[in-house]
């Protein structure tokens, strides 16, 4: 995503980076997120099948990625045809999510940690918009929330989720969760992989 994407990891950012992203690229998210969030929890009133707050939600995404500076390159495009599947990506930074709804061209819910629905905002569209919880902190719990998100794909909505559960500290891949495996084996359906590079050096944790 970023000039330097090919480039090896730095073990710490410059300055001038550190500044950026504190100063501007951070409150932008917090910003954005909090006004798109508005306008998709009052579109949330008005319809049932989370259309309007799917194209919302991109529509945010485009600004947070043209604010960034940055650009996104997908490769393999033809790849991202739409289908009912399970897509799974690794998860460098908070810049992956509006890069994943900027990229992939068709609606999806995503599957995420169950203490997001708690966050203003964040939570709320969360809930309204449709998207699946998963409480990892309790096995039972926790398969009782795949088995919802196999419903869902059941119900002809592609998933997405980050198998790592959580951001990376240090820019390199973590050991995969066993969700996304299980919810297309129980859906019978095919698992997308995808890869995002350049995020992390944008946006570290």
């Amino acid at each position: 995503m970023s000039p330097r994407a090919l480039a090896p990891r730095p073990a710490k950012l410059p300055w001038h980076e550190l500044a950026a992203n504190y100063l501007y690229r951070a409150p932008l998210i917090l910003g954005g997120t909090a006004f798109f969030g508005s306008l998709s929890l009052f579109a949330s009133l008005l319809e049932k099948d989370g259309r309007w707050q799917h194209r919302i939600a991109r529509v945010w995404a485009r600004v947070l990625v043209f604010a960034s500076g940055a650009k996104v390159k997908v490769l393999n495009r033809e790849r991202l045809a739409p289908q009912l599947a399970v897509y799974i990506c690794n998860h460098l930074s908070y810049m992956d999510t509006p890069v994943i709804f900027s990229s992939l061209p068709f609606q999806f819910r995503i599957v995420a940690r169950h203490d997001l629905w708690k966050l203003p905002f964040i939570g709320w569209w969360l809930g309204r918009s449709g998207q699946v919880a998963v409480d990892v902190s309790n096995p039972r719990a926790s398969i009782a929330s795949l088995i919802s998100a196999v419903k869902t794909l059941n119900a002809g909505m592609p998933l997405f989720i980050f198998p790592e559960g959580g951001r990376t500290e240090d820019g390199k891949l973590a050991k995969f969760m066993n969700g996304p495996a299980f919810m297309a084996i129980r859906a019978q359906l095919p698992v997308v992989p995808m890869a995002l590079i350049g995020t992390y050096e944008l946006l570290p944790i």
